[in-house]
């Protein structure tokens, strides 16, 4: 298998009132997305002349879970959007809380994806080839096992840090959207800022390796926003809990403190299932 195309990230960004756009508009539903857990709407959003699709996630919709307090989950993805906002990297697409029509909810861009792009591989043997970086090994039916690997690339590197700091307790391979222009968005950040270590991830491959400069640069702006009166912190206080937004700071200062990218803790599982 040849090595991943590797498209460095580039400074294209959504347009600057895309936040404006999706909170201030009006919300039409145009249907549903079935392969998602908790109720997600397909939407248009149009406001002053103009239009773009987006994701609407009412709170009404989301499943209990037994980690998270019941009705939280769309503030959590706004909490995503904001961090990923601090760092200067835009790895979340713009990301609000509004009101629709079906009660409040997160809303958010909808982002186009390139097919093509190859982020992760099932490939045999045992170590991975150049280019990519190992997950762990997963079963493919019949007895055989294929060794699961993600791409070497640096936008994955990006979201790599951010999960950690945001304390991602599912982060899948249909949560990474990579576009034409070469960006690369995450999503589905329902499941963040627990107090609690539940970091659950495939982007392992960089586990134990020291972070790389523009990523203690990004923690060293994070560590300064989550400081009490911290603009960070204030912009997460309606959103996620005070414990949370401490545990936040303490991520963030370990991160720091070690210089390493985390590895598994043993203490939850490390992968999520399924992993796509």
């Amino acid at each position: 298998m040849s090595a991943p195309e590797r498209i460095p990230p580039r400074s294209v960004t959504p347009p600057p009132d895309a936040a404006e756009l999706l909170a201030r508009g009006e919300l039409t539903v145009r249907g549903r997305i079935r392969e998602a857990s908790n109720a997600a709407l397909y939407c248009t959003v149009s406001h002053d002349g103009r239009d773009a699709a987006c994701v609407y996630k009412p709170i009404t919709g989301e499943r209990p879970l037994w980690d998270f307090p019941d009705g939280t989950l769309a503030q959590r993805e706004v909490a995503a959007y904001e961090v990923s906002e601090a760092t200067g990297w835009g790895l979340v697409p713009p990301t609000v809380l509004r009101d629709g029509p079906y009660g409040e909810g997160m809303c958010q861009l909808w982002i186009e994806v390139t097919p093509e792009a190859r982020l992760l591989a099932l490939v045999d043997g045992e170590e991975p080839e150049p280019g990519w970086k190992a997950i762990g090994f997963a079963e493919v039916g019949e007895g055989r096992t294929a060794l699961l690997v993600h791409a070497d690339d640096e936008r994955l590197r990006r979201l790599a840090v951010l999960d950690a700091v945001i304390n991602n307790a599912d982060r899948k391979g249909g949560h990474l959207l990579p576009t034409g222009e070469g960006r690369l968005y995450g999503i589905d950040h329902g499941v963040t800022f627990n107090a609690e270590n539940k970091l659950r991830t495939l982007l392992w491959g960089w586990a134990g390796e020291p972070l790389p400069q523009e990523a203690v640069e990004a923690l060293e702006g994070l560590r300064k926003g989550l400081a009490e009166g911290g603009t960070l912190a204030a912009r997460l206080e309606p959103l996620i809990t005070r414990a949370e937004i401490d545990a936040t700071r303490a991520r963030v200062g370990a991160l720091l403190a070690s210089g390493t990218h985390p590895e598994p803790s043993g203490e939850w599982p490390a992968i999520p299932w399924p992993p796509v």
